[in-house]
């Protein structure tokens, strides 16, 4: 093979089957449904879109038809790359398309009832348990990489392609649901417990290129010093580089996902506040309607004093949301 150099790899491309049906199929069922929710009336967040096709499915694309794939069976590196990107950049872009919800917002009430029952069964709150899903992703990598697992799908064409689907599926099972599916995840995973196993995950994310990176002994070292190419670097520097990859790549999408957390996690206490707030307006608008006396037994009970049971509870509570009310009213 010809020299790999930055223009090579950028402009280096082979048309992989299987993956580009998946892409295609993907694809067309988020257009499909972004469609279908359009024409109910619905709206769709344009950012929701780009994430899934340019992040999720373009990382998909770049990882088994770019440069990365041309080379991957003559040096380690690009192989590392391609794996890393299915395992964590792929999935975060899939998840920040919010699919599943599109899926029950696009289809009708039965098929969204049957979608609902399948991502809140037994088998998937297992596998998208916070702590089982981590598991999965770290010892999908170590699998890969420490068993013939690896070696072995660079020989027979049909188990690379698994290979990739195994890694795709693995990182989905804990991207998705800290994302997207509330449902699956177990009631204590609040935002905040989430931030911090995407903080975790992220430490643990960087276990496999370290491993990699430091391993004494060759990943596939068989194939490739058989098939090392003249002006490639020495095949144990290539699998450092590679392990180096992993980690850096690791890293940078951390940051990202643990961005993304936060986010969501400020626009959920934003819809909390205003739904707080309009349930304590219509607490107001009704307090007129009630007598006096009523009003004095509800808000301050039967213990308080007589000058407070005839005062809002809103006019004798020093707290954020009686403050916020009281400047509603014009009142100090």
């Amino acid at each position: 093979m010809a020299e790999l150099t930055v223009g090579r790899l950028l402009t280096s491309w082979q048309l992989d089957v299987p993956a580009l049906l998946l892409v295609v199929a993907l694809g067309g069922l988020y257009g499909w449904g972004v469609r279908l929710v359009r024409a109910g009336g619905g709206s769709w967040s344009p950012a929701r879109s780009a994430a899934f096709a340019v992040l999720g499915l373009g990382a998909l694309v770049v990882a088994t038809m770019s440069g990365l794939a041309v080379y991957d069976h003559v040096l380690f590196w690009p192989a590392a790359v391609q794996n890393i990107l299915l395992d964590l950049l792929a999935p975060l872009g899939l998840a920040l398309g919010d699919p599943l919800r599109l899926a029950v917002e696009a289809l009708p009430q039965g098929a969204a009832a049957r979608v609902r029952r399948a991502m809140t069964g037994r088998v998937v709150r297992l596998l998208t348990f916070p702590l089982v899903s981590t598991a999965l992703v770290l010892a999908t990598e170590l699998t890969v990489y420490f068993t013939p697992y690896f070696a072995t799908a660079l020989r027979v064409g049909w188990l690379h392609e698994l290979m990739y689907l195994h890694l795709l599926v693995a990182g989905c099972l804990f991207v998705v649901p800290v994302l997207t599916r509330e449902e699956t995840l177990p009631a204590w995973c609040t935002h905040p417990v989430r931030a911090a196993l995407v903080f975790l995950d992220g430490v643990i994310d960087a276990v496999p290129g370290v491993v990699v990176m430091t391993h004494g002994t060759l990943i596939a070292g068989a194939w490739y010093l058989h098939h090392h190419p003249s002006w490639a670097p020495d095949v144990r520097h290539d699998q450092q580089i590679g392990g180096g990859a992993m980690l850096s790549i690791a890293e940078l999408v951390a940051l990202p996902f643990l961005l993304a957390l936060l986010f969501q996690w400020a626009r959920a206490e934003r819809v909390q506040t205003a739904a707080l707030d309009r349930h304590l307006d219509e607490q107001l608008a009704a307090v007129p309607a009630a007598s006096p006396a009523a009003t004095a037994a509800t808000v301050a009970g039967p213990a308080a004093p007589a000058a407070d049971r005839v005062r809002p509870w809103w006019e004798t509570e020093e707290n954020e949301v009686a403050s916020r009310i009281r400047r509603q009213h014009g009142e100090k």
